[in-house]
């Protein structure tokens, strides 16, 4: 890790996909985490993703990836969505304005029949400009709350993505109704120990990835045993391939905790590349 003063990290992921291609495809992204970036005009969050042929090790290409891990999650944000929360479900609360916000919110908009999107932020400016930016992209209301209680109040989905430096509650157990499904995955955690006591099913999108590494708003969870292989009901894919079954009341607590799967990244790079292929886009650069 650089020594910067503890105001940012790097993430290395690493995947590969066989049946993509004549050979399959290997790739690595490297994201930056870095919350003050805002200060300077820059997204928190910006990436380059790399791809390679698996049997040589040739590059194959250079991608921006800021828009593929933003994209990314806001897509599987919403595919929790569509097999845990209420398909009537009216509003939707969302904590933070990074650059997967946007992605987050114009999805779920775009899968649920919403009547109010409430967004919030640390900075006034911040969530200020976002609310603008999906207002005049979308026609549900938006509404700019000042603090991530008076969001979450009542919402029935609510989603934190937050930037904490430090873990601080700012979605409380409380706030969480009959029939609401929430999605924390805040780099640091923003949720009550108890959240989970109240959840009637808590799904993740990989089990051994929600277990490893230091960071993640559950991470406390599944350190002291709250979250375990017993007490977790699912991992998405198995919901959405119909060996379980997702949300089957109105009113159950459910919980989707999504920590960002490589392959997947890998998965969007390859389908970008050979469409720059297609479309004879991009800048053919000199390996050797």
């Amino acid at each position: 890790m650089p020594d910067n003063g503890g105001v940012g990290h790097f993430n290395i992921l690493r995947g590969h996909l066989d049946g993509l291609g004549e050979r399959g495809v290997s790739g690595v992204k490297v994201v930056g985490d870095f919350v003050p970036n805002y200060q300077q005009g820059l997204p928190s969050e910006l990436a380059v993703a790399t791809l390679f042929d698996p049997t040589t090790g040739v590059p194959l290409a250079v991608l921006d990836a800021t828009m593929i891990t933003a994209a990314r999650t806001g897509a599987m944000t919403t595919v929790g969505a569509r097999y845990l929360a209420r398909r009537d479900s009216k509003v939707l609360a969302h904590a933070g304005a990074r650059g997967t916000a946007w992605w987050n919110v114009t999805m779920l908009d775009d899968l649920l029949d919403l009547d109010e999107i409430r967004v919030t932020s640390r900075r006034p400016e911040s969530r200020e400009k976002f609310a603008a930016e999906l207002s005049a992209e979308l026609s549900t209301p938006v509404r700019v709350c000042a603090t991530a209680e008076e969001a979450f109040d009542g919402a029935d989905v609510l989603v934190e993505a937050t930037r904490l430096t430090e873990p601080e509650p700012l979605l409380r157990t409380a706030a969480v109704r009959a029939g609401a499904f929430v999605v924390p995955y805040g780099t640091v955690s923003a949720v009550e120990l108890d959240l989970l006591d109240v959840m009637d099913k808590v799904v993740v999108d990989d089990w051994r990835e929600a277990r490893s590494g230091r960071f993640g708003s559950l991470r406390r969870h599944v350190d002291s045993g709250r979250l375990s292989e017993d007490s977790l009901y699912a991992e998405i894919g198995e919901i959405v391939a119909g060996r379980k079954a997702g949300r089957e009341t109105a009113t159950e607590r459910t919980l989707f905790w999504h920590r960002g799967l490589s392959l997947l990244d890998v998965a969007i790079a390859h389908l970008i590349y050979t469409r720059a292929q297609s479309t004879n886009t991009g800048t053919m650069l000199r390996f050797h």
